[in-house]
């Protein structure tokens, strides 16, 4: 990952409001994106990120709000005027063009010299690896090859940013992943600001620097993945993002580094931080930052440990995921990586357990 500059942000979103007819797509939103930034926008289906994408690539135009690109408002300017490339989902390659034709495609639309346009589309060639394909069209392409080739597009204009629109959504797993690789190689080698559209909560936390998180048409929280990971700042994006158990309670006392909770199903639950002024509040605990063992404990005796019983085990290769139940009918779950490629002591369901987990790793939300 970038560190990540602000001081001087190369892309400034001011206000931004974007309606159609009655319906607010994009709510006075204001962000601040940084040179050479990965910046990913998170959310669900219909929260307004691919229409934010589309205001600044230029193809909408805010009702209210200005766009600063270097310090200068392009929130009017066309999209052709704009030092901005956007790369679509659907790759919107032209089927009757080699790769090296839409490679040169823009190029040629610049009135760039010959001779430079092959220079340029020689060096995009190599950026992206697709050296000896340079005349195959694009049927002839894997889907990960035709991926390559509208990032070269997209990149050789030289844009001062690249905007991604849910680019690798159309890609199998395997594909996905290797793909997001070569994404994160070429925009850290160009040092080119990329800012991304997707719905894929670990393609984003494994592209970008910070992630934006967006609910209805509204910026929810703008951090590192892992801050926005471990740290959430509402219920809402607790849930959204990653797996987690959520708790409801209510604050009983509160003392210099510990917070005692009355937490529903489980009695008294040990945190460390809480909402200033907060009293009705909800726990957010990692499944992975739960421990198990195999045999029940005296519970009582130690904060933050409870008795169970096992009552579903679903093995997932590299982890195994376990639902625990409490005597009061709560449950948990819980996250174990299978470390041993055999054990003998595996986990059954009806086995009784006790789960664990530290105050630092309770996060308590303002409910």
């Amino acid at each position: 990952m970038n560190p990540v500059s602000l001081a001087e942000p190369l892309l400034r979103i001011a206000s931004v409001i974007k309606r159609f007819g009655g319906f607010t797509a994009v709510d006075a939103l204001t962000l601040d994106i940084a040179k050479g930034e990965f910046f990913a926008l998170l959310g669900p289906s219909g929260c307004g990120k691919t229409t934010l994408l589309r205001m600044l690539a230029g193809f909408e135009t805010p009702n209210e709000g200005s766009i600063f690109l270097n310090g200068e408002d392009i929130a009017q300017v066309p999209p052709h005027l704009r030092p901005i490339n956007m790369m679509f989902q659907n790759y919107a390659l032209f089927p009757h063009l080699t790769v090296a034709g839409n490679i040169a495609f823009g190029l040629k639309r610049m009135d760039m010299p010959k001779a430079d346009i092959e220079m340029r589309v020689k060096e995009m060639i190599a950026l992206v690896r697709l050296e000896g394909l340079e005349s195959r069209k694009p049927d002839q392409l894997s889907g990960g090859q035709r991926q390559r080739v509208a990032l070269a597009r997209s990149l050789a204009r030289r844009p001062q940013m690249l905007l991604l629109d849910e680019p690798l959504a159309a890609l199998d797993k395997k594909l996905r992943e290797i793909t997001q690789d070569e994404l994160m190689d070429v925009q850290q080698r160009l040092g080119m600001t990329f800012i991304i559209v997707t719905h894929d909560q670990g393609e984003a936390m494994t592209v970008a620097d910070r992630i934006g998180v967006m609910d209805k048409g509204k910026l929810v929280q703008v951090a590192t993945p892992r801050e926005l990971y471990e740290t959430p700042n509402s219920r809402w994006l607790a849930g959204f993002v990653g797996d987690i158990n959520l708790i409801e309670g209510k604050i009983v006392s509160r003392e210099a580094g510990r917070i005692l909770v009355a937490a529903h199903g489980f009695g008294n639950v040990i945190a460390v931080q809480a909402p200033a002024g907060a009293t009705d509040v909800c726990l957010a605990i990692r499944p992975e930052k739960i421990r198990l063992t195999q045999s029940a404990q005296s519970a009582s005796k130690q904060d933050n440990t409870f008795d169970a019983e096992l009552a579903d085990v679903g093995f997932l290769g590299g982890t195994s995921v376990c639902k625990v139940k409490l005597s009061s009918g709560a449950t948990l779950r819980v996250t174990m990586a299978n470390a041993m490629r055999t054990s003998a002591d595996l986990l059954s369901a009806g086995q009784r357990v006790a789960i664990s987990f530290a105050p630092e790793d309770v996060v308590v939300l303002d409910r």
